[in-house]
């Protein structure tokens, strides 16, 4: 079988991490494998045979670009038996591939499900919370995948002594660490050498104040992004993701793999990996004195909950996650609709 794998962007975030989880088990498996991105980046030197293929930014105005590659995406998608479009901005390439077998993996938490999204053979949602926002579809969940025997790697920060609070992820407003930072003074005052750090960038300049502003916070270690931060996991005595947007959350199941609780939001896909009070705490968003004392409350059953963290992750094993899309690849479902309106769909692709 031969693959046709789409990616939106150059460089791995969240859906990539999972589709490069996914797609050495498939090429394992016999699958011929082809990757695409918008163009040269760590995605082209994956591993897999590569080709560009722009699919359009975010910016207004940027699915134009989308729908001048209509005609490569068809060619190419013509030479493969599956087209896998990995995220929503991908699945502006669908009016294009009418009569191929195509898979359109949502990511995200959407406010409107595009007409043109109908017309995808089997879409898969990153979490119940992402399939509950499909309207019209039939969304498979394949909750994302993780390694549960992953070889630890050095901590990036300095040696020290006193527990060590973590947050990974994108240092903008959506992911909340500045919540974390602001909690700070409030887990010292318990743990006085308690150490904050920070593993990431605001890789998408969404807002460079509030990346300044968490940068300057009093007594956080901020480190910036970090290759392979899941290996680095273990050296975490809780991990925190402070989110107010998060469609599932996969650095809180790679913590959890490592054996190290977490505390998180309890907003969209996040309470479907965290079992609150359990493997580890859930709050509500933005509440800084609650973050606070969840931290801390998890500090004190740290073995416990990280012992629980461990076990219950399993059912996110990438090798199961394998084994459950490449059914769904070899036995499509029904489509949820057919295109039809040919103007309205590429008008739709190019939002």
């Amino acid at each position: 079988m031969r693959l046709l794998a789409v990616c939106q962007v150059d460089e791995p975030g969240g859906a990539e991490v999972a589709l490069l989880r996914l797609l050495p088990r498939l090429v394992r498996r016999g699958w011929d494998v082809t990757l695409t991105s918008p163009g040269p980046g760590a995605l082209a030197e994956a591993g897999f045979p590569w080709l560009p293929l722009e699919v359009g930014g975010l910016a207004h105005g940027a699915g134009a670009r989308a729908v001048a590659s209509w005609p490569r995406a068809r060619g190419l998608s013509k030479e493969h038996d599956v087209t896998y479009l990995n995220g929503t901005v991908a699945g502006r390439l669908l009016p294009a591939l009418r009569g191929h077998r195509t898979v359109l993996h949502v990511h995200d938490i959407v406010d409107r499900v595009p007409r043109h999204w109908q017309g995808a053979d089997t879409v898969l949602a990153a979490s119940q919370a992402v399939a509950d926002r499909l309207t019209g579809l039939r969304p498979h969940v394949v909750y994302c995948p993780i390694e549960l025997d992953l070889a630890p790697a050095p901590a990036p920060w300095p040696p020290g002594g006193g527990p060590v609070i973590g947050f990974v992820g994108r240092i903008e407003p959506r992911k909340g660490p500045l919540d974390l930072a602001l909690a700070a003074p409030a887990i010292r005052a318990v743990h006085p050498d308690a150490r904050i750090v920070l593993l990431g960038d605001d890789t998408y300049d969404a807002d460079p104040d509030y990346a300044a502003q968490v940068r300057a916070a009093d007594g956080v270690e901020h480190l910036g992004h970090v290759a392979g931060a899941a290996a680095v996991m273990g050296h975490l005595d809780v991990l925190v993701a402070p989110s107010r947007q998060e469609p599932f959350g996969t650095v809180l199941s790679e913590a959890m793999a490592a054996g190290t609780p977490v505390v998180a939001t309890a907003v969209d896909g996040l309470p479907e990996v965290v079992d609150h009070d359990v493997t580890g705490m859930l709050v509500v968003p933005g509440d800084v004195p609650a973050l606070a004392a969840a931290v801390l409350q998890v500090l004190e059953r740290r073995d416990a909950m990280g012992a629980a963290a461990r076990e219950a992750v399993r059912r996110f094993d990438a090798d199961a996650y394998a084994d459950h899309v490449e059914r769904l690849l070899l036995d499509p479902p029904v489509p949820a609709g057919r295109f039809n309106r040919r103007a309205t769909d590429r008008k739709e692709a190019a939002t």
